[in-house]
């Protein structure tokens, strides 16, 4: 089988681990900072293994952080928003092409 090696970078990340509690459900995230991913940082969810890229812009409304994180509640998804709003770094997104 043939295969074209599209990129392979290493590169020294920043982890944060965070924990918060909302009235529904305790969520546990790593956000990683990184150059990759054209700016956005990586949110991983501990419990369910679900990830995401995100910039502040996509935690401006509810419905993407329900999708990425499978959260049944909107109330939940709203607090886990506001609490991503509050710690994603502001970057300008990088035009991937």
């Amino acid at each position: 089988m043939k295969w074209d090696r599209l990129y392979d970078e290493v590169e020294q990340v920043n982890v944060r681990f965070v924990g918060i509690a909302t009235d529904y459900h305790r969520y546990d995230f790593a956000i990683m900072y990184t150059n990759m991913f054209f700016g956005k940082a990586m949110v991983i969810c501990m419990q369910t293994g679900r990830s995401t890229l995100l910039s502040l812009d996509d935690t401006q409304e509810p419905e993407p952080i329900m999708k990425a994180f499978h959260i049944k509640h909107k109330e939940d998804a709203e607090e886990v928003a506001s609490f991503l709003r509050e710690e994603l770094p502001s970057v300008t997104i990088v035009e991937q092409y």
